[in-house]
């Protein structure tokens, strides 16, 4: 089976093809010659995630998903939510946006958060969604280079290392998009 991912990240596309392996193809925006930013313009992760891959759907007249991920961290009432990669602007840089969740973190004690994936998946014009949450906690400074957004500032319930100092491997086994993804794996299968 094909599915086109209604994704422009990189990492994200390197990841899931990563978690999928050969189980089947992804076609990627890039291969579609789409090279635009599909608009989220919604309020929850949900929304955004229906609303990119029904987007692509209609434009190319494909089965795809697409997925959108926040970063929900207790003390901040759920912020930075689906603001997660234009936190500290629209320029979408994760330095600048774990920079300013460290500085609003710096003197609370509640460092508790999880990340959140919705995946969004029309398949033959219905639309069927997927979540995965990882939790965890909010690091102190910044650790490790592996990963990609926030990876070094998260560090996953029963882990003492952030996602960016853990091998893509060990990454995929329990994060928030692996769950969501071997969901939509889970649901393609029984067809």
């Amino acid at each position: 089976m094909k599915l086109v991912f209604a994704s422009g990240n990189k990492n994200k596309l390197k990841e899931i093809q990563q978690i999928v392996g050969n189980q089947f193809e992804i076609i990627s925006l890039n291969e579609l010659n789409f090279k635009e930013d599909i608009p989220e313009p919604y309020e929850t992760l949900e929304e955004n995630a229906l609303h990119k891959a029904q987007f692509i759907a209609n434009k190319f007249k494909v089965n795809c998903f697409a997925e959108d991920t926040g970063l929900l961290v207790e003390a901040l009432n759920g912020a930075p939510g689906v603001y997660t990669a234009r936190y500290a602007g629209d320029e979408k840089n994760a330095d600048n946006n774990m920079s300013k969740l460290l500085v609003a973190l710096k003197d609370k004690n509640n460092r508790a958060a999880k990340f959140k994936t919705v995946i969004a998946l029309i398949l033959e014009g219905e639309a069927h969604t997927f979540t995965g949450e990882a939790l965890g906690v909010i690091a102190e400074t910044k650790s490790g280079v592996a990963g990609f957004g926030y990876d070094p500032v998260f560090i996953p319930s029963q882990n003492s290392i952030t996602f960016a100092e853990m091998s893509a491997i060990d990454k995929n086994k329990i994060s928030h998009r692996k769950k969501a993804t071997q969901k939509l794996i889970n649901f393609l299968n029984k067809l």
